[in-house]
């Protein structure tokens, strides 16, 4: 299908599309111009693709009526202040990850990533089916944002550590760059978390500032050469089942929008989430295997490791809905959904999944010829 004829549709409506006469179109679509700063370098294309993906399916559905120019990472201000921007009208809007700003509220976290959250399919779920959306914008518009989702990196990889993690002891004053509640749950088992912007963490691992970084996966982590300077790649990513990226739009220019062009940018969203997904899904298997080739050594983190983090993550959990009511609210509709959806993908998902690890194991999969 066309992306330009599916998301007009999207937008207008196929009947409505075919019908109105030329004027009506005019007025319904004025002709906007939008900045939107990234948390992002234009050197990770599949992170910061979703904003560029928005924005081209917004100008192609709008015949360049509304346009929305992306600037990358400290092209207008630093990637950690890309909501800082649009909350004091800076830039109309944002592309970044919500658990970066946890310093504020840790609500915010929930709408990127918490530790033992949701997978991918899950949380496109919860937030498009189980209220998810309109929980956090409840919590957002109190900070001058509207939210909507705009991508997702799938599951992560664990990071990069320059030695290597055989039980919990070994985590005690390791200094890891890390996001979100994450660091929180690190922490109480000893970690040293360290907020480091993305293109700063290769020189801070190359220094030895850090002992250890979590990015996001193959694809992108082999781009920022961390193979180079911490050979040892963990996994899973506990901390981010999925991530979610989000556009955050400044709440007064959002409201001030025509109803279809609001439409469209929801619509423009859902079809970025896809192609985030479905990117990193096709280029972190064949990342994977060269970053191997390049000397990484990948190792799952060990039993009492997971198990410890689990145990901390519930910790921060009970300490945090204990004394915010708004991240309780939102906290108790995404894990009443994970319990649900987990048992689901537990008799589903995983079982045939299972069986496709095996006959992988035993080279049934390779192609034939």
């Amino acid at each position: 299908m066309n992306r330009r004829n599916f998301i007009r549709t999207g937008a207008l409506g196929a009947a409505g599309a075919a019908t109105l006469a030329a004027p009506a179109i005019a007025q319904s679509s004025p002709k906007i111009q939008w900045r939107c700063t990234s948390s992002f370098p234009k050197s990770l294309d599949t992170i910061y693709g979703g904003a560029a993906d928005l924005a081209k399916f917004v100008h192609e559905a709008t015949d360049g009526n509304f346009d929305i120019q992306v600037f990358a990472a400290g092209e207008i201000v630093p990637g950690l202040q890309a909501a800082d921007a649009v909350t004091n009208g800076t830039v109309q809007m944002c592309h970044t990850a919500a658990y970066y700003y946890v310093g504020k509220d840790p609500t915010w976290a929930l709408g990127a990533s918490v530790p033992f959250g949701l997978n991918a399919r899950a949380m496109q779920a919860w937030l498009a089916y189980g209220g998810g959306t309109g929980l956090l914008n409840e919590f957002f518009n109190t900070q001058n944002l509207h939210y909507i989702p705009g991508g997702n990196t799938g599951t992560q990889m664990g990071g990069w550590f320059r030695r290597e993690i055989k039980s919990v002891a070994d985590l005690s004053g390791l200094k890891m760059r890390i996001a979100g509640l994450a660091g929180q749950v690190m922490g109480k088992l000893g970690v040293v978390p360290q907020q480091v912007a993305g293109g700063d963490i290769y020189p801070s691992l190359e220094r030895g500032t850090i002992d250890a970084a979590e990015w996001i996966g193959p694809y992108d982590d082999e781009k920022l050469g961390f193979v180079k300077v911490a050979p040892f790649y963990y996994y899973p990513g506990w901390w981010e089942g999925s991530l979610e990226l989000n556009f955050f739009i400044n709440k007064q220019q959002f409201d001030q929008l025509p109803a279809n062009y609001k439409s469209l940018l929801e619509t423009a969203a859902r079809a970025a989430t896809l192609e985030m997904l479905a990117e990193y899904d096709y280029k972190n298997p064949a990342a994977l295997n060269r970053l191997v080739a390049s000397g990484a050594q990948l190792r799952p983190f060990p039993q009492d490791v997971m198990a410890a983090s689990f145990k901390a993550a519930q910790e921060v959990y009970d300490e945090i809905t204990a004394k915010n009511a708004p991240f309780k609210k939102i906290y108790d509709s995404m894990t009443a959904f994970r319990a649900d959806t987990v048992l689901y993908q537990q008799v589903a998902e995983y079982t045939f999944d299972t069986f496709m690890m095996m006959r992988q194991r035993e080279g049934a999969l390779k192609p034939k010829g």
